[in-house]
């Protein structure tokens, strides 16, 4: 598919979040599974696919030798060391010892070729650490195709020549569902009339989105049920 996707776009800068942040509900999972992922697996040279503005670089530090990052267009922050498609990385075979790849996989509509472009960068005995959503609305379009379900990920990584080490949900089915409440309401926003101004004024009058994140964060802690979730985080070996 031809790239026409702007310059500078952007992207994530951050790594802690607070019940104050709007997508609470998903970074309080991803960030910490992320973090420990990397502690765990993370060595040597380092390629992020999908890099952006490399949120996650302070995550690798006194652990790697390099880090380097591709994307397919320019980070806002100007971050990208390669720009190129995630399936056609101008990268020689087996040079790399980590695969760092967060919330892209969606994105590509060859996803297959991405997985394989990860393969083959990758030493053997080096680790690809992805995570990717089970459960979001449409972002970026047009540039979003799929969603993925963990006996997906498994089925994808096998086929592809990886062996899974683990693969683990981001929080549960109650953080799942507060989370897409907060994002529904905030997109009803984007609607102009005066009725949805007074609703948002109340949003912000009465705390909702605090009093959503408290809740369902507490609610996913007491009934945790991973049967669905936002995200995933996997960790996966090239033999």
């Amino acid at each position: 598919m031809e790239n026409n996707r702007s310059e500078n776009l952007s992207r994530l800068s951050y790594t802690s979040t607070s019940i104050n942040d709007p997508y609470y509900l998903e970074y309080k999972y991803l960030f910490p599974d992320l973090k420990n992922a990397v502690i765990n697996y993370a060595s040597g040279d380092v390629l992020d696919i999908g890099c952006g503005n490399k949120p996650y670089l302070s995550f690798f530090e006194g652990k790697i030798k390099t880090y380097a990052g591709c994307d397919i267009v320019q980070s806002n922050q100007n971050l990208v060391d390669i720009i190129c498609p995630a399936t056609d990385i101008p990268l020689p075979d087996a040079c790399k010892d980590t695969v760092f790849n967060t919330q892209v996989l969606e994105h590509v509509a060859d996803h297959k070729k991405l997985l394989s472009e990860a393969y083959r960068i990758l030493r053997p005995g080096g680790h690809l650490i992805l995570s990717c959503p089970m459960c979001w609305e449409h972002h970026e379009v047009p540039y979003d195709f799929f969603r993925f379900t963990k006996h997906g990920l498994e089925y994808l990584l096998q086929e592809r020549g990886f062996e899974t080490i683990y693969i683990k949900p981001n929080g549960g089915k109650w953080a799942l569902v507060g989370q897409v409440f907060l994002n529904s309401i905030r997109a009803s926003f984007e609607k102009k009339s005066w009725k949805r101004s007074l609703f948002k004024n109340l949003y912000f009058l009465f705390r909702i989105k605090w009093l959503v994140n408290v809740f369902f964060g507490w609610l996913d802690k007491k009934d945790f049920d991973d049967s669905a979730t936002l995200n995933f985080v996997l960790v996966a070996r090239k033999p």
